[in-house]
């Protein structure tokens, strides 16, 4: 048999794929799982999003193949909905690439910049998708800590101390993903200058920004388009269209050039519908946001019960579509997060798939409605704390 490229020898199969796989036989046996530990949105998308789509696939000449950049009506719908919310001008012509979501864009930045041997900064904890399209390409993953008692921001002191030469990119992502921490502008501002001084592309991953989130913030709003900034932002989660795969890229014309001819190389455009439904989409006023925010609002406040009732602690200044929680000392987390899948059919995520210094928390999904959990707190209520085994 023929074997897998050695690139994928470190990569392993997404936690998320092997997990929902056990959950999917848990089901066929009739347990009913209740999933809080994948940040799918569970609320439909802008009505007029979807008449959009409909409208367009009743036209024969809308299912050809369409640009590689998108439409221009779609890069300056991104244009405007940058100009509107976060302050930042940009080219819809030039600086704006749409994409068939953001974690597409990871790969084709990796593929695009990186060199057999180059390095790139990658969050610990952090969204596995950056390491994995860094081994992939090539590169070389240099974890940074990432801490609590520090705000889960980086510690840019001790970053300039290492030795940076051949470090080519640094991946952040605020609101964080799994810890929900928010930076200011002055702390993105730091990270700019910090990438300028040390020639690192700072390629800054922002699709949590409207969740729970009084004031999106933009990187790109603290000197404008940069040549050492990129950001990549996505519908999926403001908008309740992740399986509609939209996502965009923002940054300097050589940048935004690069990429494309990673990007042109593997697919043929997005369906001409999919870019109609995200124009309309992006042109929902902040009562669209405030409503679903409201939603996600009152299901934190059942998910911080659940947390209590682990007994895990936890900020409620977070961010995002998750809370994220220490686990009490003494408890294994594995274990646990197996013994609530397989004896309370509750499937929450282990911290640890995001980096070491997740070892203690776990995180749990906003992404199931009021009735499911409610339904996960009584069998938590149910579930003894003597079957919790602790080390």
């Amino acid at each position: 048999m023929v074997n897998i490229a050695d690139r994928y020898g470190d990569v392993q199969e997404y936690y998320f794929s092997q997990k929902l796989q056990e959950a999917a036989k848990l089901n066929a046996t009739g347990k009913s799982i209740i999933n809080l530990g994948i940040g799918s949105p569970d609320m439909a998308p802008p009505r007029q999003a979807v008449e959009a789509l409909c409208t367009a696939a009743q036209h024969a000449s809308a299912h050809g193949y369409q640009s590689y950049k998108g439409t221009p009506a779609l890069r300056q719908a991104f244009s405007d909905w940058y100009a509107a919310y976060y302050a930042v001008s940009l080219d819809p012509e030039t600086e704006v690439l749409p994409l068939m979501g953001s974690k597409e864009g990871i790969t084709y930045i990796s593929n695009a910049y990186l060199n057999a041997g180059d390095e790139v900064l990658v969050p610990n904890p952090g969204y596995p998708a950056y390491a994995a399209a860094t081994k992939v390409a090539g590169g070389v993953v240099r974890h940074y800590d990432l801490r609590e008692e520090t705000g889960w921001l980086p510690d840019l002191e001790d970053l300039q101390q290492q030795d940076l030469s051949k470090v080519k990119l640094m991946w952040v992502n605020y609101p964080h993903m799994p810890t929900g921490a928010k930076a200011t502008k002055t702390a993105l501002a730091l990270l700019v200058d910090f990438a300028e001084r040390h020639d690192i592309l700072l390629c800054h991953d922002n699709p949590y920004s409207f969740i729970l989130n009084d004031k999106p913030e933009s990187i790109l709003s603290v000197k404008g388009v940069s040549a050492h900034v990129l950001e990549l932002n996505s519908l999926s989660k403001s908008h309740n269209m992740a399986g509609w795969r939209v996502g965009v890229l923002f940054g300097h014309p050589q940048h935004i050039s690069n990429v494309l001819v990673a990007k042109s190389n593997v697919d043929s455009g997005m369906f001409l519908g999919i870019q109609q439904a995200a124009i309309e989409a992006l042109r929902q006023p902040q009562d669209w946001f405030d409503e679903l925010n409201a939603r996600y609002a009152e299901r934190r406040e059942l998910v911080w019960q659940l947390m209590d009732m682990l007994g895990c602690r936890y900020s409620t200044a977070q961010a995002g579509l998750f809370v994220w929680g220490r686990a009490p000392e003494g408890v294994e987390v594995g274990q646990l997060v197996d013994q609530l899948l397989y004896e309370a059919g509750i499937f929450i995520t282990p911290g640890f798939i995001f980096g070491s210094n997740g070892q203690r928390y776990i995180r749990v999904s906003l992404c199931a409605n009021t009735t499911q959990l409610q339904t996960a707190l009584e069998r938590i209520k149910a579930f003894k704390n003597t079957k919790i085994k602790t080390t």
